[in-house]
């Protein structure tokens, strides 16, 4: 069995420490086989922030892949954003948008974040075509007979949670993957975790969603989910920072 820690927003500036001093600890002691971080690792794009934040990525001792989130992407200085916007990215640049291959799984990335839209809120997804066809190319390439997981950080397609992703040719990206074979999506941006099977085309995708590590909560506490992968499925528990025992996330279906 394949275990993997799938995190998002941790939002380094406005990070709860209670939260990420638990997670460290159960990093530690249960030795998942890769952390998967979907995103907005920073607040505000700040170097401080990005040094806080890699700091802790790089001490976590397991595998991790890490995607950028809106948030990680300079706002305020256009020079960077347009032209440079993953320089404080660069001391880990072999975790950033790196597929990686785990017993059963290659977990493939997918940029779902721009640096411009045709659109006042550019917090919002995006799905280029290019990217597209760059993580098709991947998902082809993966080890024959492995589930493929898209990481990313918008949702696709909206789920039920009070934050929207409102994602740009995010249907016609689903489309696409679930065509290509991928078994699952995993996101963050939201702050609420959410799994979703959709219907697409006689293919089953399953979009998952991760909670936060920060401040910045909505419905649900600081959390992360927990993805065990076996021959014959796989499941998703919510670990959550509460007195209240984890629970397995129920499987949403939509047609």
């Amino acid at each position: 069995m394949t275990r993997l820690f799938h995190v998002s927003d941790v939002h380094f500036g406005r990070e709860d420490r209670a939260a990420i001093a638990w997670l460290d600890d159960l990093v530690h002691k249960e030795q998942p086989d890769a952390v998967i971080m979907t995103g907005d690792l920073t607040l505000q794009a700040r170097r401080s922030e990005f040094a806080n934040g890699l700091a802790w990525l790089q001490g976590l001792g397991v595998p991790v892949t890490v995607e950028v989130g809106n948030h990680d992407l300079p706002y305020f200085n256009l020079f960077e954003r347009f032209f440079r916007p993953y320089r404080r990215f660069l001391s880990v640049e072999k975790m950033i948008e790196t597929p990686l291959e785990l017993a059963g799984v290659t977990i493939v990335p997918m940029v779902t974040t721009a640096r411009f839209q045709w659109r006042l809120n550019w917090s919002k997804g995006y799905v280029s075509q290019g990217e597209l066809a760059k993580t098709l190319a991947l998902v082809r390439a993966a080890r024959p007979g492995t589930r493929v997981f898209i990481a990313c950080h918008h949702p696709l397609i909206e789920p039920h949670t009070r934050t929207s992703a409102q994602t740009h040719r995010g249907a016609e990206a689903l489309q696409a993957l679930a065509e290509a074979g991928v078994e699952a999506v995993l996101t963050g941006h939201v702050h609420d975790p959410f799994d979703i099977a959709h219907d697409v085309g006689g293919h089953q995708v399953r979009l998952i969603g991760a909670g936060t590590l920060s401040e910045r909560t909505r419905d649900t506490p600081p959390s992360f989910n927990e993805i065990r992968i076996a021959p014959d499925g796989f499941s998703v528990k919510v670990r959550a920072l509460t007195p209240a025992p984890d629970v397995r996330l129920p499987v949403e279906h939509v047609d």
